[in-house]
């Protein structure tokens, strides 16, 4: 049996495992971490909520607008967006980002980093939005919370960038399932809209975290599931025809609610007519149909029982879609996933009543096409069909409705997509090309850090040394010398040892047995070889940013800087392009050994 030092189980050696792309069991742990981590983080931010509307709200239920004065409720929305215009709005721009669309921003170009500030900006402007009666869920807030709470622990141990794309991921899974006990659709959705890949390296620690995010939840608000539904059956076979119309309908409703929240005529306006606009009409709505604010849990749980009026239904489906886009477009940074699922519950239920009154022999009950409808817009708004299903399912807690459920979604988003033109909500568009977590080679280099494939086998030296001192460099067998010019005594060119090597025998046979001159001195710059220019890189980078860089023309390497004070860093070693090319294109992934660090590069 192999023993292991003290060494071996020190950070150091951990962040040097996180760097490969076998390192399942560390990112494991780091999974756990991250679901308890998210976990507290989502009961803190519930208890918020409920703490804030104990100050006004009836029974300190922060969903009950319907109990307060008509004056009051009205009131509110007016009230948040002028609280979110004045603290939110006066800060930088780059702090009014928020939600989901950040976290995929971040994953994107910043390598999971989060900026502190915004993580305390979305702890007030969720809870301002969600009790001041704006059309608003605290999904949006729960995945940035915990994806940026998982980040920062990653960030606070200083681990590679590859794990931190991980800890998003962690961090969102455990947020969806903390906010709706739903272990399972948190792991999709993390993994469908936010990853966007599908890898066993990021599945196992993702689980882990989903799951400890719902065991911490669970241990204060309990396992019951989020709504309460009575056993019910599609029935006849009869009924999937008109599945497939709700699917339809859904589907065009998904578009229009995209294409009214992305209205580029509405974000040109300016930002005090937008607020003003999403408080005048948020306010409006609420004197007469307060259905319409907050997150609408109870409306959905109403509508999945089949106990809402048609123009209740109706009123959801066109009020609170239209009220929710516009608070979108108008810039008030929401989560839109809570209010999508009520319109979709809403016309589900509208298409089954039309259903049960235009062919009440075999109608299914319209409850039933709540859930589907539930299921089928938040598939469609989202382009994330296997997330919207799993949700469907831990929600309802009724696997007999995955067939027509599968269905409907599928309808749904093939009709936003193809018909509407839409693509998922939070996908920001590419002017060129797919985005950059749609790029298999950028998602398969961000897997792994420089320091799994950087060739460690290099010494550093002055640019003109003697004959014997040239020798000794050669002592260690190093691949690389890291020439250091004298006037910033920084690294800047790389030349192959061969190439010295191959001199030094040249000059040797050239003297044939007599002492070089005592002044004999070597130029490394004029000695023949090739001498490539190099930059920094930090050891924590991906494959995938060392690429990026190295598309600059006159890199031809780069230096992998390692140390986190400018006095006391030092260089760790070197990585080209051939050597990031050959591991994508030659590393077996059933080889965990990776690419060698002795392996020659080009």
């Amino acid at each position: 049996m192999a023993r292991y030092s003290r060494a071996d189980f020190t950070l150091e050696a951990f962040r040097r495992q996180l760097a490969n792309v076998d390192a399942l069991p560390q990112l494991c742990v780091l999974g756990l971490l991250s679901g308890i981590i998210t976990g507290a983080v989502m009961v803190g931010f519930r208890l918020l909520l409920e703490m804030g509307a104990v100050l006004y709200m009836p029974d300190a239920n922060p969903e009950a607008f319907e109990g307060l004065a008509p004056w009051l409720r009205a009131l509110l929305p007016l009230l948040a967006v002028t609280v979110i215009g004045v603290f939110l709005y006066r800060q930088k721009a780059a702090a009014q980002k928020l939600g989901v669309s950040h976290v995929i921003e971040r994953l994107s170009y910043h390598q999971g980093r989060f900026p502190l500030r915004n993580w305390l900006n979305q702890w007030w402007v969720g809870v301002v939005s969600v009790l001041g009666g704006l059309s608003a869920g605290r999904e949006g807030p729960a995945i940035h919370l915990g994806a940026a709470a998982s980040s920062g622990l990653g960030v606070k141990l200083r681990l590679p960038n590859n794990s931190l794309r991980v800890l998003v991921a962690c961090g969102t899974a455990a947020g969806i399932s903390a906010s709706f006990n739903t272990p399972i659709a948190g792991v999709i959705f993390a993994m469908e809209v936010v990853m966007m890949e599908y890898t066993l390296m990021s599945f196992m620690p993702v689980i882990l975290a989903s799951t400890m995010g719902a065991v911490v939840a669970q241990m204060v608000y309990g396992s019951e599931p989020a709504f309460r539904i009575p056993e019910v059956t599609l029935g006849s076979l009869m009924n999937l025809p008109w599945v497939v119309i709700t699917g339809l309908f859904i589907g065009l409703l998904a578009g229009l609610f995209i294409h009214i929240a992305r209205n580029k005529r509405l974000a040109a306006m300016p930002l005090w007519m937008r607020l003003a606009a999403v408080g005048l009409a948020t306010s409006a709505m609420a004197w007469w149909f307060p259905q319409v604010q907050g997150i609408g849990y109870d409306s959905l749980a109403a509508a999945l029982n089949n106990q809402l009026g048609v123009y209740v239904l109706l009123g959801l489906v066109v009020a609170k879609l239209l009220i929710t886009a516009l608070t979108v477009a108008g810039g008030v940074p929401i989560g839109i996933i809570g209010p999508v699922l009520v319109v979709g519950a809403a016309a589900g239920a509208l298409s089954g009543s039309l259903g049960l009154w235009i062919w009440p022999a075999p109608a299914a009950d319209p409850g039933v096409f709540a859930m589907l409808g539930m299921a089928a817009m938040m598939g469609a708004v989202l382009q994330a069909p296997l997330a919207a299903l799993m949700a469907l399912l831990e929600l309802t807690h009724t696997p007999n409705i995955m067939l027509p459920g599968m269905l409907v979604v599928v309808v749904a988003c093939l009709t936003s997509r193809q018909l509407t033109g839409c693509e998922g909500f939070f996908l920001s568009s590419v002017r060129y090309g797919l985005h950059p977590l749609q790029q298999p080679l950028m998602q398969a280099l961000s897997r792994v850090s420089v320091p799994a494939v950087m060739e460690r086998q290099l010494v550093r030296t002055e640019r003109v040394v003697t004959p014997d001192q040239a020798r000794k460099l050669l002592e260690t067998n190093p691949v690389w010398l890291l020439i250091e010019r004298s006037s910033d005594k920084k690294p800047a060119l790389g030349l192959k040892a061969a190439a010295l090597a191959r001199w030094l025998l040249e000059h040797d046979e050239a003297l044939d047995g007599k002492p070089p001159p005592e002044d004999e001195l070597v130029d490394l710059l004029e000695i023949p070889g090739q001498r490539v220019e190099m930059a920094p890189i930090a050891l924590q980078a991906t494959l995938s940013e060392a690429f990026l860089k190295l598309q600059d023309n006159a890199l031809g390497a780069l230096y992998v800087v390692h140390g986190y004070r400018p006095k006391q860093q030092r260089i760790s070693g070197i990585i080209t392009r051939g050597a990031i090319e050959r591991y994508y294109h030659y590393s077996d992934p059933n080889d965990k050994a990776g690419p060698r660090d002795n392996e020659p590069t080009a």
